[in-house]
């Protein structure tokens, strides 16, 4: 499916309704499945959370999770400590191309038992789950903050608890942070001094309930959107805290700079357009919040801002290679745009082409981060659907705020 994007004026006032973090929820899923009396509120409809549920329940001895990169993750951690399980975990033919011997090994330094079914250090894999006794582990601290959940989240369940020592420096803690924030909100004690993460076994747990946290990544794309409208625009979203566990909540100050502002009353966030900056670039560190990297280079080039983004390196073994792809797409805009192995950088462009095409690389984020330049120019997003991947209602909630949508008819 193809949309259309007609030049749109977006409503002067205007409320959404965004259901839990994609990254809450899925961290939350797994620890349900360790705690059956853990029971959670507001989860995610997003397609990764659907598949994170489905495959916890399936009783299959093949386990097919598409595109969901942070279930491949998550549920090769959980498979290694179920005991008598065996299953084959594997995905998309993207998938196939992520790499996963990272926590393979990290995991068989506990003891697990993981075998690669095609290519030495990527999915398919066959897991053989087993008691793992051992309780120190040591891993790269630069590489994705989902192998290194992965090992706090099944920690409590392990017989002696965890130790790991995170080598080097540290990258994307707030989602280091998030894991942790979520497992003493269950009861489990954890340490996290200097690089070394300690977390308590904890055998069993009281009946609790959690409301999950509407996601700050789907909210990244209403600042861009309110970052571009006419000055007095407002979008409320709920439920948010000012005092988030996400990494994405950084938004709060980024957009500052390009003149909104955030106010939390009762559970939402009110994001208003207060000022057109004279700003002219902007440089940013993205190490800790890389999911948001491409709503910060779109809503420069609609702002005709010039900007240098570092600290993308995780960014290259995504849905897609979001580095070359947000060079591409916003080339064929009009956007001057060198990128790196780790950083972008934009020069400000005062001319938006109109009508062109923008391709998703089968990436959710691609899809939602060049929709709001819809208020600035007419578009066309290619494979629109693929947003169901974190936010299904997308679409229809940017047409309730005034934007202007068809299906492309070819």
């Amino acid at each position: 499916m193809d949309l259309q994007l007609q030049l749109s004026d977006v409503n002067l006032k205007s409320q959404i309704a965004i259901t839990g973090s994609k990254s809450e929820t899925n961290r939350l899923l797994l620890l349900q499945a360790l705690y059956p009396n853990l029971k959670l509120n507001n989860v995610s409809n997003s397609d990764d959370s659907l598949m994170m549920t489905k495959a916890l329940q399936s009783e299959e001895s093949v386990i097919d999770i598409h595109h969901a990169g942070t279930a491949m993750r998550f549920l090769t951690a959980f498979f290694a400590t179920q005991e008598g399980r065996e299953i084959v975990l594997t995905g998309s033919s993207r998938m196939q191309e992520r790499p996963i011997s990272i926590l393979v090994d990290a995991l068989r330094q506990l003891g697990a038992v993981i075998e690669y079914e095609k290519n030495e250090g990527y999915p398919p894999i066959r897991i053989s789950g087993k008691k793992l006794t051992e309780s120190k582990v040591s891993l790269q601290a630069n590489v994705s903050s989902q192998y290194i959940s992965a090992l706090l989240l099944i920690a409590p369940r392990l017989e002696n608890g965890l130790e790991l020592i995170l080598e080097g420096e540290l990258t994307s803690i707030p989602y280091i942070q998030m894991t942790l924030s979520l497992l003493q909100e269950i009861g489990v004690e954890t340490t996290f001094e200097g690089n070394r993460i300690t977390i308590r076994p904890k055998s069993v747990m009281e009946s609790k309930s959690i409301t999950v946290e509407s996601d700050w990544s789907s909210a990244s794309y209403y600042y861009s959107i309110v970052a571009m409208a006419p000055v007095g625009t407002e979008i409320t979203l709920s439920s948010y805290k000012e005092n988030s566990f996400q990494g994405d909540s950084d938004l709060v100050a980024i957009y500052r700079h390009f003149g909104v502002e955030s106010i939390f009353k009762e559970d939402n966030v009110t994001l208003r357009k207060i000022a057109i900056t004279n700003q002219e670039q902007v440089t940013f560190d993205l190490k800790n919040t890389p999911d948001i990297a491409q709503t910060i280079a779109v809503s420069c080039f609609g702002l005709h801002k010039a900007c240098h983004l570092t600290g993308l390196h995780t960014l290259k073994i995504k849905e897609t290679d979001r580095l070359v792809a947000l060079q591409n797409e916003l080339t064929k805009l009009g956007a001057i745009i060198t990128i790196t192995d780790d950083s972008l950088t934009l020069e400000a462009s005062e001319v938006i082409k109109s009508d062109v095409v923008i391709q998703t690389y089968q990436d959710h984020r691609m899809a939602m981060a060049f929709a709001p330049l819809a208020i600035k120019t007419s578009l066309i997003i290619n494979e629109a659907e693929v947003v169901s991947k974190s936010y299904p209602g997308f679409w229809d909630d940017l047409r309730k705020i005034g934007f202007r949508i068809a299906e492309q008819v070819l």
